[in-house]
């Protein structure tokens, strides 16, 4: 169910707007509601992408196991070449 909602525009945002919208072949108001999912899904990626840093940052901290960043990367290429490399190992965090 959609609901309503006011949006104060500048009149030199709504002029940007409306070009935009028109090339897109979309109304200013459908132009406007993309924009704003596009933003929310973004926030919400964002929000998730943080939050699992800190609890990434938090296992650290527990444990103190890391991995060398040279020997992820030797071993994703290593993979992504076909190849079957041997995993890296974490070491403690010094």
């Amino acid at each position: 169910m959609a609901s309503s909602t006011t949006l104060k525009l500048s009149d030199d945002l709504k002029r940007r707007i409306a070009p935009l919208a028109k090339s897109t072949g979309k109304t200013p108001h459908a132009w406007m509601v993309e924009a704003l999912e596009v933003q929310a899904a973004l926030a919400e990626r964002r929000r998730e992408f943080v939050a699992s840093a800190h609890a990434a940052e938090q296992e650290v901290a527990k444990y103190g196991l890391v991995y060398e960043a040279d020997e992820v990367f030797a071993y994703i290429e290593s993979k992504v070449a076909g190849n079957k490399p041997k995993r890296p190992k974490p070491v403690k965090r010094s």
